[in-house]
């Protein structure tokens, strides 16, 4: 093949070990939705949002309803079920009587969330005391047990998959902590030995029960009668969920979102410790940047996504090769010929563990040896026994003598040392801030590191210095505009939402685009009081003077973007060229060039940043398509 041989040993830009990209089947996630349909969720009222009254009912279902929104945009690939218990109708597998699982055509029942089963899931309270029917499943005098059976039949919905491949759960909403309270003794005891047994049945085989309990106006919902001992909870942890069980109803949107959003395994990694002794870790990414999904091609009559095939045809006689192409490298006037695999082994520069050096104390790690966002590690014993015990002793040894450890990362492309920072418990109000674990900082290479001089070797003496006065003033007005208990998780990327909430309103097929709340812009209401007005005067005065004309600043700043203008008006001219909402259409904005599509946006302002994608996409927004 005539191929260019540098191209063989270069780095491929797509790197599959790189956390950024890896999206495996082992961050999957099977849910299914345990909702009570009882009397009592129909009857029992709590104000809504709008400060009206609504039943317990309707706000788990437009709390689920609103996750899944959130879901099938964010993680599509995790598949979902919803199962109503208590129920007059039955419609499951095991045919038992009381439960009913919810579906809609073209669709399994543990599957990903579509828009058809989200629109009619969003509006089934309508219709639901008529098609589908309310009454208790646990009565005096009767056998049926409706929770033992809801249990079942979920269990059974997530034999899908594997516990290695997939993380398996359930969650249940009641507003009933005393499922078996109107039994007597003996069918009292009996019942609740039975369920907790299927429950525990389930924890076995790797699904977790979760509880989103909803108390009633009258009375706190109190776990410790019967839930504390179907999810396991004992001692620590039942006094920290009774604590955030006792928070206001309208809380339980941003409840099941934590639920859901729980962090993903990257990846297992082997911690070689010592001559025959290694233990397993699992890597997380606690920060990392959000970006607009890739682009999908869909088939335009079936709109299912397509798959891309590749095949190889040999030029002289037009058949298909089945056999892997080779490549070469020349080398004295002979091609040495290479698979892909060798290759592969090639570019492999070590094996991709961690091997620990040794220790250093933590006064030698400094602030701007991080180039890179860390990664979080903790131990595991699935593949490993052992691993957690090693791992904490380990980490209590580098808490208590305040050193940090430093490894050799063998990564497939980018092998380097990082230095493995313990990291203790930290909680608040008895609840969980920050998990224990080690912090895998990434350390720079020398060459990484730049001396100032270096990088600004004549500005020295040139550049302006603050005086005293000026540096009070500046402290002075930091301080009257400073945000306390400031967090970056509290603003939402306006851009992203408006994404997300146009991508909405196409999937849904909804008339009205959400509104979306632009949270990064300037508070004019904080910023015209008139103590920070005062100081942004008095900074103001100390910089730049009593003579300061803002208005021949402004001049000034004028003659300097006419070139901005001038590039701004030849983009929009270029931008005339093309049918840019035909195209839109058509989904043939694919096949113009980047600098076309720069075009466009320099012409509406647009950052013009990003791959060929992003572009698109951020045209896509912009149109309202």
């Amino acid at each position: 093949m005539d191929l260019d041989p540098e191209d063989v040993f270069k780095d491929e830009e797509y790197d599959p070990d790189n956390e950024f990209f890896q999206q495996n089947e082992g961050s999957k996630e099977y849910v299914v939705y345990l909702v009570d349909a009882s009397p009592k969720m129909f009857s029992t009222t709590c104000p809504g949002n709008d400060q009206k009254d609504e039943t317990h009912f309707h706000s788990t279902v437009s709390c689920i309803a609103e996750s899944l929104k959130t879901q099938i945009i964010n993680r599509s690939y995790d598949e979902v079920a919803i199962c109503f218990f208590n129920t007059r109708e039955k419609k499951n597998l095991q045919d038992l009587n009381g439960v009913f699982v919810f579906n809609v055509a073209e669709r399994e029942q543990l599957d990903r969330p579509t828009a058809r089963l989200i629109k009619e899931f969003d509006c089934i309270e309508e219709s639901f005391i008529r098609e589908i029917g309310s009454q208790n499943g646990i009565v005096p005098g009767s056998r049926e047990n409706s929770l033992y059976n809801a249990l079942w039949v979920a269990q059974a919905l997530l034999r899908k998959g594997s516990i290695k491949t997939a993380d398996k759960r359930i969650l249940l909403f009641t507003n009933e902590d005393d499922p078996f309270g109107g039994l007597q003794d003996a069918a009292k005891k009996d019942m609740t030995r039975t369920t907790l047994q299927r429950a525990k049945d389930a924890q076995d085989l790797g699904i977790s029960i979760e509880l989103l309990p909803l108390s009633r106006p009258d009375s706190e919902f109190n776990v410790s009668v019967f839930y504390a001992d179907l999810i396991g909870f004992n001692g620590q942890d039942l006094a920290q969920f009774t604590q955030s069980a006792s928070q206001k109803l309208e809380d339980m949107k941003d409840q099941l979102r934590k639920r859901m959003f729980t962090k993903r395994v990257i990846r297992k990694i082997k911690f070689h410790i010592a001559d025959g002794l290694s233990i397993e870790l699992n890597t997380y990414a606690l920060i990392r940047p959000t970006v607009p999904g890739a682009i999908t091609w869909l088939d335009s009559v079936t709109n299912h996504p397509l798959k891309i095939e590749r095949s190889l045809i040999c030029e002289d006689t037009g058949a298909l090769i089945q056999e892997r192409p080779k490549l070469f490298q020349p080398y004295r006037n002979e091609n040495v010929k290479f698979s892909p695999d060798e290759i592969a082994d090639i570019k492999r520069i070590s094996p991709g563990r961690l091997c620990l050096l040794g220790f250093k104390p933590l006064s030698c790690l400094k602030d701007y040896y991080n180039l890179r966002p860390s990664t979080f590690v903790y131990p595991s014993d699935q593949e490993v026994v052992g691993s957690t015990s090693v791992f904490i002793a380990l980490h209590r040894s580098m808490l208590q003598h305040k050193r940090f450890a430093v490894a050799f990362y063998g990564a497939a492309s980018h092998p380097q040392l990082v230095a493995l920072v313990a990291q203790d418990e930290v909680t608040s109000a008895g609840a969980q801030v920050e998990p224990p674990g080690m912090h895998m900082i990434y350390l720079p290479y020398s060459d990484d590191i730049r001396d100032e001089e270096e990088i600004f070797p004549d500005t020295e003496d040139d550049a302006p210095r603050a005086d005293e006065d000026q540096i009070q003033k500046a402290a002075a007005l930091i301080k009257r505009i400073y945000v306390k208990d400031f967090s970056t998780l509290q603003f939402a990327n306006p851009a992203l939402q408006r994404h997300y909430a146009v991508l909405q309103a196409l999937a849904l097929e909804e008339d009205d685009i959400p509104e979306t709340v632009d949270e990064t812009a300037p508070d004019e209401e904080g910023l015209a009081r008139p103590a920070v007005v005062k100081s942004i005067e008095e900074f103001k005065l100390s910089v730049y003077g009593d003579n300061y004309d803002e208005e021949s600043d402004n001049l000034g700043k004028e003659k300097a973007g006419e070139a901005s203008r001038k590039r701004k008006a030849i983009a929009e001219n270029a931008a005339k060229d093309y049918d840019w909402g035909k195209l839109a259409e058509k989904g043939q904005l694919n096949n113009l060039t980047v600098a076309a599509l720069k075009n466009y946006l320099t012409a509406n302002n647009l950052p013009v940043s990003g791959k060929k994608e992003a572009l698109i996409s951020r045209i896509l927004t912009h149109m309202g398509k």
